[in-house]
């Protein structure tokens, strides 16, 4: 009997095991998604572009070692681009329609899906465009097309560009609970939202530079596609002379005013579809999935790595949403190592942030430079760290909408003496030796402490410069000159020697082959992000894979203006060490 029972229970511990196997892998394919099977593409077909659900340039490879589980993300702008690029040349697809555009990318991802819809345009096929209402971001992207619907009843906010960032002194001074700011002597303007209640004059100054400087592209852009002077242009966002269809129109701003329905009608006479009949559409998500799984070449052996830094940089393995520097420093050996990958791109959208991880992924790209070149993409943002892990690269691309810069570091230790005074807390120590107790968050900041920290400031900010200096082939004050934390619009870093070429990742790597003197090449995607279960499990609990999930939630409670707040609470909060990071955030509206 007892040879029976375990037997049993040996048949049983398989079931479970096979079970527990097949829905941990149904669990990972339902919280990171899966390409699933390819779409059918019929003939006569339309693309929907609909990038809501694009969010980061690269859409991610997870490896659950422990499942032996491989998923590839095919989601991201860089998908996108890769498949109206495709688009262009398939006889299927007879155009790209755009309706309702909420998507959440940056100006800087918007321009260069722009641009690729411009060269698509090229090839005889349309782009038509239709919405409810334009917000800036959307009538942007939009302003491409052929020809441009808005409904009766809508309108289309053109008025140029603004941003708001939050001061918190009085915040801190009411609460009790302040941040001591430790920073390098001359760095001002970055952290003042912790020191002061208003802008200083100097950081007024760099703000409206760098708005003036991305919204020229904007005009510039928009002038051409719709024919309309950049003079103009710029009236009708100091008049609001675009806030109805009627005036949009008058203003060529839009083609039509009308009705999806009737949209879609004029889609069904271009491709000489009867009205009743439905026309073919593939979303572009689908198509890219189906350009990704198709487009592979076996033949050719020359590669270009193409390594992702997208997010804030933090310590661990990372994620599409943040920088650590397992995945980094893996992508890089990997490529370094790798016989068949001629050259590196290092596509970078990024505040910044760690400034040990920072150093920690400039070695790996200064070890990577010794033995084949590496070239920077810059995306919407590579700033402070992210211009610290792009600085020693052999060139540096960026959009003219790019915000780069803010060479500086800063230390921020959360304090809330003042409020343990006020609700009568008292902390004491004891301790050996005079610096043993370090920092407490109970006491105010103790002089020697911040003498100990402000000297690992300047350590780091002293190395941060030279980085800089030697990536760049300047002296020291050069860079201290243009550095003190000041952001920069690409078109402007370059003419300050920051960047070195105005372009998109379609140049980056084309300049990467030529350095590489290769001209058949393939691309290949890092990092390939390592997985655990206990990663899984905390998706199902609201963690990282939930984040954007999470952050929807909250912004429907409280509302855009108070999860702002938040967030910088707690930006604030998970800072650990020295930071090379933009310390506000830059909402550009």
């Amino acid at each position: 009997m007892k040879f029976i029972g375990n037997v049993l229970a040996t048949i049983v511990g398989i079931f479970v095991f096979f079970m527990v196997l097949f829905f941990g892998i149904a669990l990972i394919s339902a919280l990171f998604g899966g390409d699933g099977d390819k779409v059918k593409i019929k003939d006569n077909s339309v693309i929907e572009l609909d990038l809501s659900e694009v969010k980061q340039d690269y859409g991610g490879k997870f490896n659950f070692a422990e499942f032996n589980y491989f998923r590839a993300q095919h989601n991201g702008v860089v998908d996108v681009l890769n498949a109206i690029e495709a688009a262009k040349s398939d006889d299927k697809i007879k155009g790209i329609s755009i309706v309702n555009n909420t998507a959440m990318i940056g100006i800087a991802q918007r321009k260069a899906v722009r641009d690729k819809l411009e060269d698509f345009k090229k090839s005889g096929k349309f782009v038509v465009a239709y919405a409810n209402a334009y917000t800036q971001g959307e009538y942007y992207l939009d302003s491409v097309a052929d020809t441009l619907y808005v409904n009766p009843v809508g309108e289309l906010d053109f008025k140029g560009l603004s941003t708001e960032i939050l001061f918190f002194k009085d915040f801190q001074d009411k609460t009790g609970v302040k941040m001591e700011v430790i920073r390098h002597g001359k760095y001002k303007s970055a952290v003042e939202p912790f020191l002061e209640n208003e802008m200083s004059p100097a950081n007024r100054e760099q703000m409206t530079v760098l708005l003036n400087s991305i919204w020229s592209t904007v005009v510039d852009d928009i002038s051409k596609s719709r024919k309309i002077p950049v003079d103009s242009l710029n009236a009708i966002a100091d008049n609001l002379g675009a806030r109805t269809p009627e005036l949009a129109k008058a203003k060529k701003l839009i083609d039509k005013i009308a009705y999806e329905d009737e949209y879609h009608n004029g889609i069904r006479r271009a491709l000489k579809v009867e009205k009743e009949e439905e026309y073919n559409k593939v979303n572009i998500l689908d198509y890219a999935r189906n350009v990704a799984n198709t487009n592979a070449d076996y033949e050719t052996k020359d590669r270009i790595a193409i390594i992702y830094a997208q997010g804030e940089i933090l310590s661990g393995e990372g994620d599409v949403s943040y920088i650590g520097e397992g995945s980094m420093r893996r992508s890089l050996e990997d490529a370094r190592n790798d016989d068949n990958v001629k050259a590196v791109v290092l596509r970078i959208d990024s505040p910044g942030g760690s400034a040990l991880t920072s150093e920690l992924i400039w070695r790996e790209i200064e070890l990577t430079k010794k033995k084949k070149p590496v070239v920077v993409s810059m995306g919407n943002l590579a700033a402070s760290g992210g211009y610290y892990i792009a600085c020693n690269a052999n060139t540096i691309f960026a959009e003219p909408n790019t915000i780069t810069g803010s060479i500086g570091v800063f230390g921020t230790l959360p304090n809330f003496s003042p409020l343990a005074k006020k609700i009568g807390i008292n902390a004491e120590q004891v301790k050996t030796h005079q610096n043993a107790s370090g920092y407490s968050v109970f006491e105010p900041l103790e002089e020697n402490y911040k003498n100990v920290v402000l000297e690992g400031v300047e350590h780091i900010y002293n190395t941060f410069v030279s980085r800089v200096a030697a990536g760049r082939k300047m002296t020291f004050a050069q860079v201290d000159s243009i550095a003190q934390g000041r952001v920069w619009a690409g078109k402007d870093a370059i003419k300050i020697g920051l960047v070195d070429k105005m372009g998109g990742l379609d140049q980056a790597i084309k300049h990467a082959a030529s350095l590489a003197k290769i001209t058949e090449y393939k691309t290949e995607d890092y990092p390939e992000y390592n997985k655990t279960i206990q990663d899984m499990l905390r998706g199902l609990t609201g963690g990282v894979s939930m984040f954007q999930s999470r952050e929807a939630l909250i912004k429907e409670q409280i509302g855009e203006e108070g999860y702002q707040v938040i967030e910088q609470i707690r930006r604030a909060k998970q800072q650990r060490g020295v930071q090379a990071l933009m310390p506000f955030e830059l909402v550009i509206q």
